[in-house]
């Protein structure tokens, strides 16, 4: 199974019903601003996370601008999740959509 990208739109779905959200970003600009409840992965905790993580709830992955989400996500899908989606335009597009 591979992943699948989608809009932000598409994304909020499976945000309201509760999917793991993993924000690939580095851990300053994770720090300062992120899509609530996301978890800030990287190489230091990657292993950590799949170990712990519920693989059979859906699984959006972003990053900045939506292009390394792309191979996190297929990475994740190759560790035995199910759902994977990667967020197109990453944080920049829900930062754009959720500004007020």
């Amino acid at each position: 199974m591979s992943y699948k990208c989608i809009s932000m739109v598409e994304a909020q779905a499976f945000i309201d019903n509760k999917a793991t959200l993993v924000d690939i970003r580095d851990a300053n600009s994770f720090s300062q601003a992120s899509i609530p409840d996301a978890i800030n992965v990287d190489n230091e905790n990657v292993a950590e996370f799949i170990a712990n993580a519920d693989k059979t709830k859906p699984l959006i992955v972003y990053c900045y601008h939506g292009n390394s989400s792309k191979g996190a996500a297929d990475y994740f899908c190759r560790q035995g999740f199910g759902e994977v989606f990667s967020l197109d335009g990453g944080f920049d597009v829900w930062r754009l959509n959720n500004e007020r």
